[in-house]
């Protein structure tokens, strides 16, 4: 009877996520391109940000290109030390301007110093902030633009589809977004609840006036997740966000290396948890129960005890399956959540040690605070 503690929390916390009504683990927010839609897209104006993305800028300003009449691609250069201004003005693209980005200020993000120096140059109704790695395939514009207008959203995100070509990409790319999804529940986000706020800052449409009252990226210089604090000073404004899945806004960022994605995750993990030690303690915890406990529950020697850790990683892997499917990846991934559950709890024990010892991290030869 001793070994049911054991079996006991994983199960019931694996059940209470699976029966949520707000089903964070499914796959229903989401949205495609739609190619049959007939809307004016020269209320719209583009924002690229890019700082040495020489290998991907052609294939993101060439798709932008193509979604219809576009009012403007801005490209802000952002202190690139490669060909990345060089290579985008041979795109011949007749509406992109090209901005050579200023110095970085202090407590200023490079991405958002960017950013804010192309909003100066908006007066279109919209804006697509957009990725230099992200390529649209065509008819995403319009299905966000449309989106934004029949559900009277300010702001529409969609969550990238990751490269997941790799095995490191294909163990830890899917659950980074199940993990993100359990974090900030897509359809609590996207209601009037004041307290959950999510954005994709890969790929983000919003309406210009609204950046604008919010104090544009000013407001947002010192957050590290920069798409996140966006959507929660979105509704703190009254306004109102929309967050999904998307298989029509493709990352083509590499992670070919289990240490670039380490790194990646490091950056802003403890950020997350508001450098709090008693959310990391009970993330700590939440993990412990979701994974481990199961497989000691598998193990023991009781009978009972491990007919329920074997209930558990059925719970387990059946949550994770939707997502395993939506990105048409083999479904024997949909067996390493665990590890990868693991592993990111490692990553994020790593990203608070870094921040205690008063590392900085490093993105793009920039540092910054963690």
């Amino acid at each position: 009877m001793q070994d049911l503690w054991v079996a006991l929390p994983g199960l019931l916390l694996w059940i209470t996520l699976l029966i949520l009504p707000w089903r964070p683990w499914s796959t229903r927010e989401s949205l495609d391109a739609k190619v049959n839609i007939e809307l004016d897209l020269s209320n719209i104006t583009v924002l690229v940000p890019a700082r040495d993305e020489a290998i991907t800028i052609t294939r993101t300003l060439k798709s932008i290109s193509e979604q219809g009449n576009i009012h403007q691609i801005i490209l802000i250069d952002d202190q690139s030390t490669d060909n990345t201004a060089k290579i985008a003005s041979a795109t011949g693209i007749e509406n992109l301007v090209i901005l050579k980005g200023k110095p970085l200020p202090e407590s200023w993000s490079g991405k958002l110093w960017a950013l804010e120096q192309g909003l100066a140059e908006i007066n279109t109704d919209y804006v697509l902030l957009l990725d230099a790695d992200i390529e649209l395939l065509p008819g995403t514009l319009k299905s966000l633009l449309n989106k934004a207008q029949t559900d009277n959203r300010d702001l529409v995100s969609l969550m990238a589809s990751l490269r997941m070509h790799t095995a490191w990409e294909k163990l830890l790319m899917p659950a980074f977004i199940y993990f993100f999804k359990l974090l900030y529940p897509f359809a609590i986000s996207n209601s009037d609840n004041k307290y959950v706020a999510a954005a994709a800052g890969g790929c983000v449409l919003i309406k210009t006036s609204i950046l604008r009252k919010i104090g544009g990226f000013q407001a947002l210089k010192h957050e590290l997740i920069d798409d996140c604090s966006l959507a929660r000073k979105i509704k703190q404004n009254h306004g109102r966000i929309w967050i999904g899945l998307t298989r029509s806004a493709i990352s083509h960022r590499e992670y070919i290396k289990l240490s670039m994605i380490w790194n990646m995750v490091t950056r802003t993990a403890f950020t997350q948890l508001s450098y709090s030690v008693l959310f990391l303690v009970l993330c700590s915890v939440l993990m412990t129960m979701a994974f481990i406990l199961p497989f000691m529950a598998i193990v023991s020697l009781s009978p009972l005890s491990g007919f329920l850790g074997c209930v558990t990683f059925l719970i387990i892997w059946g949550t994770y399956l939707p997502l395993i499917r939506y990105y048409s990846i083999d479904m024997v991934w949909m067996l390493t959540l665990p590890l990868a559950g693991i592993m990111y709890l490692l990553m994020t024990w790593d990203s608070a040690i870094q921040h205690w010892k008063g590392k900085s991290a490093v993105w793009k030869d920039r540092t910054y605070t963690r």
